[in-house]
């Protein structure tokens, strides 16, 4: 009787999720889609903070300076990089005068390092529009004329874009399927600019916000500790009654975020506790436990232990999964990738049991190599 109440309920949100997640998403334009029938001309500045990024900095630098846009100029900031960094930086500005270079040597107490090196590129600008982005994403030339199409028509203070994320491993792109829904499900980005919706995103590789909203939302001193500083930007947009909105990059705007799954996991260890206040017990209730029941263990459970019944609406459920994955607009997602979603749930509730472990453990995090302690973090909320 338990495992049947349990199927109806996991059934019932899978459905959901489905319609829930096909339904809304399209209502998000994609960037390749926008009108250029009036060319915008505001002057943008485009700001990345860059530390030991030589595998990607040149492909994404080359990039960035073919853009089509006619009145932007590039900051890049080298936050204590000790790798080749510097040289691809020089030899770029040697060739492109619209580079400048912003060299940080120290970090101050209090912040965190990509915080503080947006933060110093916002104060060394002028210009009316900031494109913070980071050091592996790859533009296509008419990607940024696009975006202030888009956001200067509409009076948008901060735009934000979904990139197109692909890895050279499939069964990481099997798995980045998962989570990405998860996100979308979560942050709702087709509320966004819906005033009266409590929805918010930012993402890292494209958040374009207008200088006086900026400065308005407290910049980047309002989350200087804070490693989810893209999401934070966003929440303080929306709190502040100021305008934002959404599309996705497909064919515009991508990265590859990480290369395996292992370096994946890595990754997303150093702030997934973050979104749990540092507190165990809100991760345990609010996270691992719905992971399992919802992700991990509906198909196992059902298929092994439960009757005709049972089965029947494990196999609903996995047809649900398939139509979500085959329709899942904006990503290059497969039908066969529902056949991952258990594993992608398991090594979600891995990352939150090992990554919440390591910080109380530790009484920290460490974050480009540098450590902060667990009551420094809690001061950013």
């Amino acid at each position: 009787m338990v495992l049947l109440a349990y199927g109806i309920i996991v059934t019932l949100f899978w459905v959901g999720l489905t319609v829930f997640v096909l339904y809304n998403k399209e209502q998000i334009q994609y960037l390749c889609s926008i009108d250029l029938s009036n060319t915008p001309e505001e002057p943008v500045v485009i700001i990345i903070a860059v530390r030991n990024e030589e595998e990607h900095l040149a492909n994404a630098l080359q990039s960035v300076c073919k853009l089509s846009y006619t009145n932007y100029r590039l900051l890049l900031i080298n936050d204590r990089s000790t790798d080749g960094t510097a040289v691809i930086m020089q030899s770029f500005q040697q060739q492109y005068p619209h580079i400048e270079i912003l060299q940080i040597d120290t970090l101050p107490k209090g912040w965190l390092g990509k915080n503080h090196a947006l933060y110093q590129g916002y104060l060394h600008t002028s210009e009316k529009w900031m494109l913070f982005t980071d050091a592996d994403v790859v533009f296509a030339p008419d990607s940024l004329v696009k975006a202030m199409q888009y956001a200067t028509s509409r009076n948008i203070d901060h735009l934000t874009i979904l990139p197109e994320v692909e890895s050279r491993s499939k069964w990481l792109n099997s798995i980045l399927a998962t989570f990405v829904i998860l996100l979308e499900a979560k942050q709702r980005p087709w509320a966004l600019s819906n005033p009266k919706s409590s929805a918010f995103l930012g993402i890292g590789a494209f958040n374009l916000i207008n200088r006086d909203a900026y400065q308005k939302i407290g910049t980047h001193k309002a989350f200087a500790l804070r490693p989810d500083d893209d999401l934070m930007l966003g929440k303080r947009i929306k709190e502040s009654g100021l305008k934002q909105d959404a599309l996705y990059g497909e064919g515009m705007i991508g990265l590859e975020w990480y290369t395996s799954v292992k370096e994946f996991i890595n990754g997303l260890m150093k702030n997934t506790f973050t979104a749990f206040r540092y507190n165990f017990l809100i991760m345990v209730v609010a996270g691992l436990i719905p992971t399992l029941l919802l992700f991990v263990l509906p198909l196992p459970l059902l298929f092994l232990f439960g009757d005709g019944m049972e089965r029947a609406m494990a196999l609903f459920i996995l047809l649900a999964q398939i139509i979500l994955f085959s329709f899942n607009k904006g990503n290059h997602s497969k039908w066969w990738y529902a056949f991952m979603e258990p594993v992608a749930g398991a090594i979600l509730a891995y990352i939150l049991v090992r990554a919440s472990f390591l910080a109380i453990k530790q009484k920290g995090i460490y974050w480009r190599e540098s450590f902060y302690s667990l009551d420094e973090l809690k001061k950013g909320f």
